[in-house]
């Protein structure tokens, strides 16, 4: 039987975790990422989040210039071990060792890091070996901060929903068979005996958008209203597909045997444009959604989701800017809350007292909430391309075979006019109506853009 001290100190350790979980999700945070040409400095950049009422701010690195601007605010810190150091601190505690002092001890206390990432969707990618070292990595950073008596920031590691092997209903909800047993396992426990967070990267908008026809739009944008579904086996209601999404991962992990372990969302959000063919892609949309998930996350006392109810859930929203160097398909390149002017794109209030300050630029909801059933081209975006980079993507093109450019031999039917950009915007084209069902995106580095308009004209 457990002593009077005991029990009395079993209750003050739950008071504290509970105040330590209920105090960082009371705000929101913001990736900052930096893949593009045309965005503010990193000082204009945390003015502006600082503007903005952002309480957290998550990085993709460890960027010496942006931890050190960070100094003396109150913004709570997020970085990142990249991928490509993982093997390298798994292999050696005293790479750990340097890791913490290089990027933790130079900063910390004054820039408020909170939370260490180590790498990013690492079980998203092929490399076996690198799951290997996930959580030994993990293991030599937390033995590290533990060195330098560092007890606050909790190290996690951020995963995306293609983890999953079964995610509907939630209760079925189950890692993927070819994730061992020897990884997620030790991931795990690593989180529950750390009393860390499982940071999952979650974006409603893949899911509906590509079944759009048989997923209720509201439900996906956490709206409410009349679209609900009930697990038939665990009984319980959802009302929106992010929570929908989230219980399946905590089921997963109950069926592993971990029942307590805290969830945190380390990215979520939904594209304010794309391509023509990318349904849903539009700022009313990202509004809508970004908006609720503030009221969501921010409510007092704390919803949880049907599984969690009542827990606090850390979430930083993808992304601050717009990022114009991000290949794949435009949606890529289309989450940002800021254009690169520093303008927002629409409002928000990341506090979620003031939604009277939220004004949305749209009023009626766009045409694009339906799948586009017209023609589509893929041509070269401008009128003055650069002709060197132009010509790279036109051989790159041509060189995938099936018959891509044979029209453009001399004599052909689509050899005149003669010029790179006429036969880049032939090539592109004709390249991405052949591979597009296989994923590939009307991108080209940059060159190309979609078209309603036939360029044969």
């Amino acid at each position: 039987m457990y002593s009077n001290q005991a029990i009395f100190t079993l209750f003050l350790c739950s008071i504290l975790t509970s105040t330590y979980a209920s105090s960082i999700s009371s705000k929101i945070g913001i990736n900052y990422g930096r893949l593009g040409t045309n965005l503010p400095s990193p000082y204009q950049s945390i003015k502006l989040l600082e503007s903005m009422t952002a309480g957290r701010i998550k990085l993709y690195d460890a960027n010496p210039e942006v931890l050190k601007l960070l100094s003396g605010t109150k913004l709570d810190v997020s970085i990142m071990v990249t991928n490509e150091q993982i093997s390298g601190i798994a292999a050696s505690q005293s790479n750990a060792e340097n890791w913490v002092k290089g990027n933790v001890l130079a900063y910390y206390p004054n820039t408020r890091i909170r939370f260490i990432l180590v790498g990013n969707e690492v079980l998203s990618n092929d490399n076996k070996q690198m799951w290997l070292d996930l959580v030994p990595a993990m293991r030599n950073i937390k033995k590290s901060l533990k060195g330098h008596n560092i007890h606050n920031i909790k190290v996690g590691t951020p995963l995306a929903m293609d983890i999953m092997e079964s995610s509907f209903p939630p209760s079925s909800g189950q890692f993927r068979s070819d994730i061992p047993s020897q990884v997620m396992v030790p991931l795990l426990r690593f989180l529950n005996g750390t009393k860390s967070f499982f940071f999952l990267d979650v974006y409603p908008y893949f899911p509906w958008s590509s079944n759009p026809t048989n997923i209720n739009l509201d439900y996906a944008l956490l709206e409410g209203g009349n679209a609900t579904y009930v697990d038939a086996k665990s009984g319980l209601l959802y009302t929106n597909l992010l929570d929908q999404m989230l219980d399946s991962i905590v089921f997963a992990m109950r069926k592993l045997g971990f029942d307590n372990i805290m969830m945190a969302i380390s990215e979520t959000g939904w594209p304010n444009a794309g391509d023509i063919d990318q349904v849903g892609a539009n700022t009313y949309n990202a509004a809508a959604y970004n908006r609720n998930l503030v009221k969501k996350v921010t409510a007092d006392p704390p919803l949880g989701t049907p599984a969690m109810p009542g827990v606090v859930i850390p979430t930083f929203i993808f992304s601050l800017y717009d990022e114009n160097l991000k290949p794949g398909p435009g949606t890529e390149r289309h989450w940002g809350l800021i254009h690169p002017n520093g303008q927002p794109i629409y409002e928000i209030d990341l506090t979620g007292k003031h939604p009277e300050k939220e004004r949305t630029r749209l009023s009626t909801a766009p045409s694009n909430n339906i799948p586009y059933k017209g023609k589509i081209w893929c041509v070269v975006a401008s009128q003055h391309p650069d002709p060197m980079n132009l010509e790279i993507e036109l051989d790159f093109a041509c060189r995938q075979g099936n018959g891509t450019c044979d029209a453009l031999a001399p004599g052909k039917a689509c050899y005149e006019p003669v010029s790179i950009a006429a036969h880049a915007s032939y090539a592109f084209s004709s390249y991405w109506s052949i591979y597009r069902s296989s994923g590939a995106s009307c991108y080209f580095n940059g060159l190309a853009v979609q078209t309603t308009t036939d360029p044969s004209n």
